[in-house]
């Protein structure tokens, strides 16, 4: 059927929006959500409204993220404002917005890994600060320790494909180990500018220095010595820890990390090569000293990371103030505590080499993939950031905080089906002929359809699997009704096999009786079920034949047990990851 010209605006509007805001990417499940929830009335006909949204997310989804971007903002700039509404309703606006022609804000992981929760809070926030403010966002990579904090190759599409799962694209992606010659034209000038010197001391000689605040003798050379030093820096006439450049700075400040700290050093790269750029270069910039030139030449507006930073802010200021550059606005947010939440990369990567975590995607970890794998959505993980926001207080999350924000937003998206976990046969006597039990696919959007299962009579009755968990409703002479099915009567539990007589149909007798209801599932027709649970325990069962029909990435809900994400399916099998209840 044709829709009028309203509808047809209003499904491409949608599509546009969920589209941008998605890295131009639409979803056709938000989309007819935002549009029933606009105009309930289409209800009645929404078998032809999917229809049409699938051609419209088709024709948008086309398109590059630019022309998306373009549309929605000369076409839908109310959205827009909206948005921008909606995001200071949890976060403050940004300070200092009219002193910059653009508001920029970035997101610089070390790809050494691959994101975890605790990374998404300067994630999302910086993303959604530059989308409120029709900025720039920049996915930068700090990937210039090729030894001690070594990049990871796949690392780098683990985190672009997290974002992209997130539904954040960046408008620009620097990778920090391309910009090796801009760093060095720096610090020649930083050398130049007497902000900068090259210290040959050892280790231990600079410490006791330092410690007692005084200069290390390299630091009053001329400059035409530093320079020469640095050129002999980068035609490798020194080895590992023989030569750094230190920044010039208050030799009796409290912190002894920022007196004097180190902004370039040699490392051994024939030992340790860089995945991207090999042994090409032996001078690398440290975390502080490239991120300080990267911001002010990527012309970041807005710096927001974690108050565990404001040290870094502190040595980072020295070389602007050097260099007579603006510092941009850096926003410090408190302390994010993530009770029970297995982050740490280093502890990961020993679970992993030892056999301890399966890989990354373990899931009892709280790395992204981890999360995703186990049906946490993206939305879920937004709200919980936005809803932390950047208090400078301390925060804490939990996984029982990211459940209930989780559930809320499957419930009405996730169909139901029938599974049974550690199943027990239940055989029911006296069931006359045939049944076919129609359970809504979701009993509160009949809309969407139902499933059937049958059960024929057999010489002893009619046989179905239920839950071992549920044996315990069938001692004593109780009622209980098998769902969307019929009632029974329990008789006797003989080892693994629960003999029970037929009752009734009718639903009344079950509710006036206040008979408990549980999930069952075909003798016959059924698929085997595994369900990789959060302890990364494995649990094995039954589910209706209609499992496996799924596509694979579909998250339901099992019936009284909880939601999971189909992960993968074969001939007579499908394999779960539980995500809770």
């Amino acid at each position: 059927m044709s829709f009028p010209e309203d509808v047809v605006k209003l499904v491409k509007k949608h599509a546009y929006l969920n589209a941008y805001e998605h890295g131009g990417k639409a979803s056709q499940g938000p989309v007819l959500g935002k549009i029933l929830a606009e105009r309930p009335e289409l209800r009645s006909k929404v078998k032809e409204l999917v229809k049409l949204v699938a051609e419209v997310i088709d024709e948008v989804n086309g398109m590059g993220f630019a022309e998306v971007k373009n549309k929605v903002e000369t076409e839908y700039p109310e959205a827009l404002s909206k948005k921008r509404e909606a995001v200071e309703k949890v976060l403050p606006p940004l300070p200092n917005v009219d002193k910059y022609k653009l508001v920029v804000t970035r997101f610089a992981p070390n790809p050494d890994a691959p994101l975890h929760l605790g990374s998404l809070r300067p994630l999302i926030i910086s993303y959604e600060y530059a989308r409120a403010y029709k900025g720039k966002f920049i996915l930068r990579f700090d990937d210039t320790d090729p030894k001690t904090k070594k990049p990871m190759p796949e690392a780098y599409e683990w985190i672009k494909d997290d974002m992209s799962w997130l539904g954040i694209k960046p408008d620009q992606v620097i990778y920090q180990s391309d910009r090796l010659e801009i760093y060095y034209d720096v610090a020649r000038r930083l050398l130049e500018l007497g902000g900068a010197y090259v210290c040959t001391c050892s280790a231990e000689r600079f410490k006791a220095l330092r410690d007692s605040g005084k200069p290390c003798p390299c630091r009053e050379l001329d400059q035409s010595e530093q320079l020469a030093r640095f050129e002999g820096m980068l035609l490798r006439r020194y080895g590992e820890k023989e030569a750094v450049v230190r920044v010039k700075t208050d030799l009796n400040h409290p912190d002894m990390s920022v007196r004097e700290w180190v902004a370039l050093r040699v490392i051994d790269v024939e030992g340790n090569p860089h995945p991207r750029v090999g042994d090409r270069y032996f001078v690398w910039p440290t975390y502080n000293f490239a991120c300080a030139v990267d911001d002010y030449l990527l012309e970041v507006s807005h710096i927001l990371r974690a108050k565990e930073h404001v040290t870094n802010t502190v040595k980072q200021r020295y070389i602007f103030e050097y260099m007579k550059w603006r510092f941009p606005e850096a926003i410090h947010f408190g302390r994010l505590k993530l009770a029970n939440i297995v982050l740490s990369k280093s502890q990961i990567s020993r679970g992993i080499a030892k056999g301890e975590f399966l890989w990354w995607d373990d899931p009892r970890l709280g790395t992204i993939m981890a999360v995703r794998r186990r049906g946490i959505l993206p939305e879920t993980l937004k709200e919980v950031i936005l809803h932390v926001g950047v208090k400078t207080s301390e925060a804490s999350l939990s996984w029982e905080n990211i459940y209930s924000i989780n559930r809320r937003h499957l419930d009405p998206k996730a169909d139901r089906y029938f599974c049974v976990l550690d199943p027990v046969l239940l055989i029911v006597e006296g069931a006359p002929g045939r049944f076919v039990a129609r359970p809504p696919l979701h009993p509160d959007y009949p809309e969407r359809g139902f499933r059937e299962l049958e059960v024929r009579a057999e010489d002893c009755g009619v046989k179905v699997y239920i839950s071992r968990r549920d044996v315990e409703l069938f001692k004593g002479k109780n009622i209980v009704r098998l769902m969307s099915l019929f009632n029974v009567e329990s008789k006797e539990i003989v080892g693994d096999t629960v003999y029970s007589a037929y009752r009734s149909e009718c639903v009344e007798d079950a509710s006036h009786l206040k008979a408990p209801i549980i999930q069952w599932v075909p003798l016959h027709d059924n698929v085997d079920v595994e369900v990789m649970m959060p302890n990364a325990a494995v649990s094995r069962g039954v589910g209706e034949a209609s499992l496996s029909n799924l596509e694979v990435n579909s998250i339901i809900q099992f019936v009284r047990v909880g939601f999971a994400r189909l992960d993968e399916k074969g001939k007579g099998r499908v394999r779960f990851y539980f995500a809770h209840e």
